[in-house]
């Protein structure tokens, strides 16, 4: 068996979950597993192009940390896998669909693709191709909230900004000045990151002296925290306590979610570099089944209800892919609108 960092224990029963609370978890989660799901036949099928990267068993993180922001209010920074981030903002499936295959009516127009993906409405600062590009954005973001409220005296500025990056991005520079200014200036943000082991074919524990990222935050006096990626319940929680930090101008915290990507780096990756024995470690620990468990055994939700949400978010996701493909292709004669603000 591969060796493998012990994952922090939860206890459920320090919380309360209410009904509407857990179905609203679940088809979050599954609707974020499906879409990546249908990107992936679309994909293959030829419908979309260049890089796409899937979120698959991930979704723990994206739920867990968005669903505790103020919609359409906090803001969110993603990276390159930032399908399910954008569906879990609340950006129409249709509109995330309708880009990926490149049409006008995608949230970026057409031009961004899987990678870049953008919301102003959903205060989703969009996708980045670049590692670590987001940080600094997002940094940016937590710093105009902060100056609206200490120096203009804006007391509605209290929004929360949520960077997410993977462990590979944690040994870029940009993620270590970006940490110094938030915690020098008590920025309201949160840096969560996705540690599924990889980036692209590189272990993170060859490429770090300390693999244990969060604790890298002792170093800037920031609270950091390690949390069980694949389990909601636990990533919602240290992300209200990260939240309310960052409300009550305690600055930011560092969420390192201990996660594991189901598929290769994107869908062009044949995923031949990692073991068979990890990919069966991991797959056990699935974050839908482990929640769908939980809502059974406490008697929140049953199996049909469960069964129903499935079936309806494959309605959803089937109706974004016919709106996809019957919409229109952006005209050649502007190439290059939206690349400036005339619109």
């Amino acid at each position: 068996m591969v060796s493998e960092r012990i994952l922090p224990t939860f206890d459920t029963m320090s919380i309360q979950l209410s009904k509407d609370e857990g179905l609203m978890l679940y088809e979050d989660m599954i609707l974020g597993r499906l879409f990546e799901d249908k990107c992936a036949e679309m994909y293959y099928r030829g419908k979309m192009f260049g890089f796409v990267h899937l979120y698959n068993g991930q979704e723990a993180i994206s739920t867990g940390i968005i669903k505790a922001l103020r919609s359409g209010e906090d803001y969110i920074a993603s990276t390159y896998r930032d399908h399910v981030h954008a569906l879990s903002c609340g950006i129409p499936p249709r509109e995330i669909m309708a880009e990926l295959f490149g049409k006008e009516t995608g949230c970026s127009k057409g031009r961004g693709g899987s990678m870049h993906l953008f919301s102003k409405k959903h205060r989703f600062l969009g996708g980045y191709a670049f590692v670590a590009e987001g940080i600094p954005v997002a940094t940016g973001a937590a710093f105009q909230n902060k100056y609206r409220h200490q120096v203009m005296g804006d007391d509605n500025a209290d929004q929360v900004t949520a960077c997410f990056f993977g462990d590979g991005a944690s040994n870029n520079g940009q993620f270590y000045e970006c940490l110094n200014m938030a915690a020098l200036w008590k920025l309201p943000i949160i840096y969560v990151v996705e540690n599924n082991k990889w980036a692209i074919g590189m272990s993170h524990d060859r490429a770090t002296s300390q693999p244990e990222i969060y604790k890298k935050a002792s170093v800037f006096n920031m609270v950091g925290v390690e949390v069980d990626g694949m389990d909601v319940l636990a990533v919602r929680q240290v992300a209200k306590e990260a939240v309310a930090r960052a409300r009550a101008g305690e600055g930011p915290t560092l969420i390192e979610a201990l996660t594991y990507r189901f598929r290769g780096h994107s869908l062009a990756d044949p995923d031949e570099l990692r073991k068979l024995d990890e990919k069966k470690f991991w797959e056990q620990k699935d974050p839908i089944q482990k929640l769908s468990n939980y809502l059974i055994n406490q008697n929140i939700a049953s199996q049909t209800e469960l069964d129903t949400i499935q079936e309806k978010v494959k309605i959803i996701i089937d109706d974004a892919v016919e709106f996809a493909e019957n919409s229109p292709d952006p005209k050649t004669n502007e190439l290059y609108r939206y690349v400036f603000t005339q619109d």
